[in-house]
């Protein structure tokens, strides 16, 4: 195969690959900047560097932009505030006291969340192999809030970063179950777009009270490099890539490629922030990836 048909048709697995690694990137970058770039202005940057890198994309859909809004705006806002604007801050925010270990970790009860969502709020049918699966889970969530010790349950003494991720974890499953009402006949990269347009706006009362405060961007060259990269790889490439992938193989085993975040994380934590993972880290990443196994396996 030549070199531009190679280019023309990138192998997905590969793109799933660098999709989860870009993805582990970011949270590696919002604890490693933490002290340089504020939780809030790390969100907005992100995605007005995405928003900059998708308009070219979304410009030949144009057209679909403002019939999408004018019959779609409230589902439209409340997936923009979720997806774009609550998640990646809360995320960041969490990032400021817990490590990118333990953020990865509890950002991989996503899944079961995801579950027990669509039966709250749809109805769907919880069988009893997701039921146990979300316990399993649970109990792995909390062997990493309580750091292994569990004398801190009696005392809720818990890390406050834990529980900004836990509430990231929470607006992100929202999102994704809210998704199945977003405009069917949307151009993906429009409705990136509009997301992000949306996500963006919603930010800057957020981010003019974080200046207010006195909490400004450190401009180092580290810093704005690590600005420049969760706006062009996790936020754009990797919305890019994962669709592209998903399209080829399906979302079920796209699905599968999450499970390297758990892995690659840790790495990049203790290569790029000397984390050195312990063994709560381990005993909950079992837990919540064997509750993860139980719900979603059939048959």
């Amino acid at each position: 195969m030549s070199l531009r048909s190679r280019l023309a048709n990138p192998d997905p697995y590969l793109l799933l690959t660098l999709t989860v690694l870009f993805w582990s990137g970011n949270w590696v970058v919002g604890r490693g900047f933490r002290g340089d770039v504020p939780p809030v202005a790390l969100s907005f940057w992100r995605w007005v560097i995405a928003f900059v890198c998708v308009c070219p994309f979304a410009w030949p859909y144009r057209s679909q932009l403002l019939p999408a809004l004018r019959g779609h705006w409230r589902i439209l806002v409340v997936l923009g505030l979720f997806g774009i604007a609550g998640y990646n801050t809360l995320a960041y925010v969490g990032l400021q006291t817990t490590t990118a270990t333990n953020g990865v970790l509890l950002n991989s009860f996503i899944p079961l969340v995801i579950i027990g969502l669509s039966w709250a709020i749809f109805g769907q049918r919880l069988v009893w192999r997701e039921g146990l699966g979300i316990a399993v889970s649970l109990a792995g969530v909390t062997v990493i809030v309580a750091h292994g010790e569990f004398a801190r349950l009696a005392t809720l003494s818990f890390n406050h970063g834990d529980l900004w991720i836990m509430a990231s974890v929470l607006v992100w499953a929202a999102y994704t179950v809210l998704l199945r009402f977003r405009p069917q006949a949307l151009h993906p990269m429009a409705l990136l777009c509009l997301l992000t347009a949306i996500g963006i706006l919603g930010l800057a009362p957020l981010y003019a009270w974080e200046l207010a405060q006195g909490r400004l961007i450190h401009a180092t060259p580290q810093a704005m490099a690590g600005m420049a990269y969760t706006g062009i790889f996790p936020a754009f490439l990797g919305y890019v890539f994962w669709n592209r992938a998903v399209a080829q193989v399906g979302g079920a085993v796209a699905g599968l490629f999450i499970h390297i975040m758990p892995v690659a994380t840790p790495l990049l934590a203790a290569l790029f922030l000397h984390e050195t993972p312990s063994l709560y880290h381990l005993a909950g990443m079992a837990l919540i990836f064997g509750g993860i196994l139980i719900a979603t396996r059939r048959g």
